[in-house]
């Protein structure tokens, strides 16, 4: 640049007037020029500058970036609980099934969903730990049957509930979400949370149900199931439909000398004609009648066998009548819980560590 302002000089000593000051117009002109150019030249190389140390830095300080965030996305709590949710095999269902889920469908297959909250609420606990014991947090399939839990899917509960069933979803879902994770221990252990519709005014005891003790399944009063519409039935058959039942034949005269042995909730612990014997548990089966609290007699006016029954189904644990009975009198989730099973806890389950 000063090689330039030393030749302009030297051209402007032998130039004309005229010439000098059209010289020196452009002169200016040029100098202003050459003046931004040299300015925007070192801003240019001050931006590369600091460009080049805010690269550095942001290169330094991105371990450290992705450190955090890879602690916060491990420590959050909806990946935790994607992670180790828990899902359960139904026989039957195509695809395996949240826990939750599932014990939608169970509470909403296992007890009339115009029951309060609070039974529901006991109903959701009960079926969930019935569910992680006896699959073994869903290691082992689970049949949709009433010898375990009937489950209903989404589309069997449109179609049982044709009239309401958002309302009535509402209703379950919530009983569902405010029980989440909950669960019956003994002993910190699951425990075998047995429940059944109606008892015959006492529940079963595991003892006299199959012979096995179990301290937290014991006999208590239920008399609120005395008003429960599955509480006594009737079952009719003529002589010779009840003789194509059993392994022997019957007479008449066999009603009269047929032998009841009860249990102490007053249920038949066995049955014994002549020399053959059938516990209660085998009649029920055999006769496809709801319990095991039953009468046998023969009406003549009417040439039937007719066999009177209390109660609708094993009565063990739970009455869900009786929960119903409860939750009416006001009485929450948890005491109807303790109430049933004796000495239990409740708990919320941590899935991570199953």
């Amino acid at each position: 640049m000063e090689r330039f302002y030393v030749l302009s000089e030297q051209f402007l000593a032998v130039a004309t007037l005229r010439t000098k000051t059209l010289f020196r117009g452009l002169l200016r002109q040029l100098q202003h020029i050459l003046k931004i150019s040299s300015i925007l030249f070192l801003m240019k190389k001050w931006i590369m500058s600091i460009g080049i140390i805010c690269l550095i830095g942001a290169l330094y300080m991105l371990p450290v970036a992705l450190g955090e965030r890879l602690t916060v996305k491990e420590d959050s709590p909806a990946t935790t609980e994607q992670a180790c949710e828990i899902f359960i095999e139904v026989e039957g269902q195509k695809e395996k099934i949240p826990l939750e889920t599932y014990i939608t469908g169970v509470v909403a297959a296992e007890m009339p969903v115009s029951f309060k909250k609070e039974a529901l609420k006991a109903q959701a606990i009960a079926a969930r730990t019935y569910a992680l014991q006896s699959t073994n947090y869903g290691k082992i399939s689970i049949a949709p049957t009433v010898a375990r839990q009937v489950f209903y899917n989404k589309e069997q509960r449109k179609e049982n509930w044709t009239s309401n069933f958002p309302g009535n979803e509402k209703k379950i879902v919530e009983a569902i979400n405010e029980t989440k994770g909950q669960v019956l221990l003994y002993n910190n252990e699951l425990i075998t949370a047995m429940f059944h519709s109606t008892s015959n005014g006492k529940t079963e005891s595991a003892y006299d149900f199959s012979g096995n003790d179990i301290a937290y399944l014991q006999s208590v009063a239920s008399n609120s199931d005395l008003s429960s519409p599955k509480f006594s039935a009737m079952k009719e058959w003529t002589l010779d439909e009840w003789n194509s039942l059993w392994p022997v034949k019957w007479q008449v005269s066999d009603f009269n000398r047929v032998q009841f042995f009860l249990n102490d909730s007053g249920r038949v612990e066995r049955m014994q004609l002549g020399k053959n014997v059938w516990s209660g548990r085998e009649v029920r089966t055999l006769l496809e009648i709801p319990s095991t609290d039953f009468k046998i007699a023969y009406n003549s006016t009417a040439g039937k066998v007719q066999v009177s029954t209390k109660g609708y189904g094993h009565g063990v644990g739970m009455s869900q009548y009786g929960a119903e009975a409860m939750a009416s009198d006001g009485k929450t989730a948890d005491e109807i819980l303790h109430y049933y099973y004796q000495d239990i806890e409740i708990k919320k389950i941590d899935a991570c560590l199953k």
